[in-house]
């Protein structure tokens, strides 16, 4: 930023803080927008019985980018971190709750990062969302895609092992 034109920081500066001013949190999934609700929650053509449950909106602006899910989604806005005095809020697990009871969610896709605090935050999820009649399912783990079993640590290795999929008379 030193090295930039005194005019550029200025103009940065006040794009940061017109963003602050003009981005909050959708109040139907937590991601951040300047609409209510945003553009992923008023979309007509997304799959409103599908829910994915992510840590953070950058977790969502990931999976929106790679074009991977066409469902809804709930933003936690944080995890479960001990260690770090972090909890779930109890307000935005009252809200996934009610979207599933309001909107005939059949299923709610947990997608936690692949930690000791994701696997934490897995379960109070799971927790907070049993007996509400939909189906719960979590990511995968595993090797990633061009990866190289040789490379892999000890946990990757076993996460791959324990996620393993039965090959069907038709995938051979």
């Amino acid at each position: 930023m030193m090295a930039q034109p005194e005019e550029f920081c200025r103009e940065f500066a006040e794009a940061v803080r017109t963003l602050k001013e003009r981005l909050h949190p959708c109040p139907e999934c937590g991601n951040f927008t300047e609409e209510d609700p945003c553009p992923i929650c008023s979309d007509p053509f997304r799959d409103r019985t599908v829910l994915c449950v992510v840590e953070t909106a950058e977790d969502l602006v990931c999976l929106e980018q790679a074009s991977v899910f066409g469902g809804l989604y709930q933003v936690l806005g944080g995890r479960v971190s001990p260690m770090d005095g972090e909890e779930i809020d109890p307000r935005i697990l009252e809200t996934l709750q009610r979207r599933i009871r309001e909107n005939g969610v059949k299923e709610v896709i947990i997608a936690t990062n692949p930690c000791v605090e994701g696997d934490l935050t897995y379960f109070a999820v799971v927790d907070a969302l049993r007996g509400s009649g939909a189906r719960l399912s979590r990511l995968a783990y595993g090797l990633p895609v061009g990866g190289s079993i040789g490379y892999a640590d000890r946990v990757t290795l076993h996460a791959a092992l324990e996620a393993r999929r039965q090959v069907n008379d038709t995938n051979i």
